[in-house]
């Protein structure tokens, strides 16, 4: 399918709840491939359609859980059914270059959600994948990471986070890349 331009904070659909897909047809099937080529491209392990600027409920994540083992899931429709513990880790957002701060978030959950063939998917997950799960289904929702921060940790990062707003990119960012595969990047 295509790239597509990841929208950067500021950007409206960003902070839009994502309208849930009727049916998962052609349309939805390409954006499926649009959401995973991209990516790929700008080396994420997670992407939700509305950093893409589509409103639909759809997200990937494929994020790495050893040396040669990776964990790819689309969901269509996902709704977090529970969640239990939880653990601090780094995040990164595709849609916040050159942003990492640590969040609180719950180690195990279970989602709920169809895949790429309409079909009803139940997931269990922990660690990385239940991080990036819920990182992806805040996306949908209008949440990004930096809005789980404490205020503080907000009011530090104001600054880089209106440069952004304005279109200041970092001056390491990199346009992406289709032929890279991901690292286990920015989710």
């Amino acid at each position: 399918m295509s790239v597509r331009e990841v929208l950067i904070y500021g950007q409206p659909p960003l902070r839009q709840r994502a309208r849930e897909v009727a049916a998962v047809d052609d349309r939805v099937r390409a954006l499926i491939a649009d959401l995973r080529d991209t990516m790929k491209a700008y080396q994420g392990v997670g992407l939700a359609a509305n950093q893409i600027g589509s409103l639909d409920r759809v997200l990937v994540v494929d994020v790495p859980l050893g040396e040669d083992q990776r964990a790819a899931y689309t969901l269509v429709n996902p709704v977090i059914l529970s969640r239990a513990e939880s653990e601090t880790g780094e995040e990164g957002c595709l849609s916040i270059p050159g942003i990492y701060e640590d969040v609180t978030r719950a180690r195990l959950v279970r989602v709920r959600g169809l895949d790429e063939q309409g079909k009803s998917l139940v997931l269990d997950a922990e660690g990385y994948l239940a991080r990036a799960l819920q990182h992806e289904v805040d996306h949908l929702d209008g949440v990004l990471f930096v809005d789980r921060l404490s205020l503080l940790k907000r009011q530090f990062l104001r600054h880089a986070l209106d440069a952004l707003a304005r279109g200041e990119l970092p001056e390491d960012y990199q346009r992406p890349v289709a032929s890279r595969t991901p690292p286990g990047g920015p989710i």
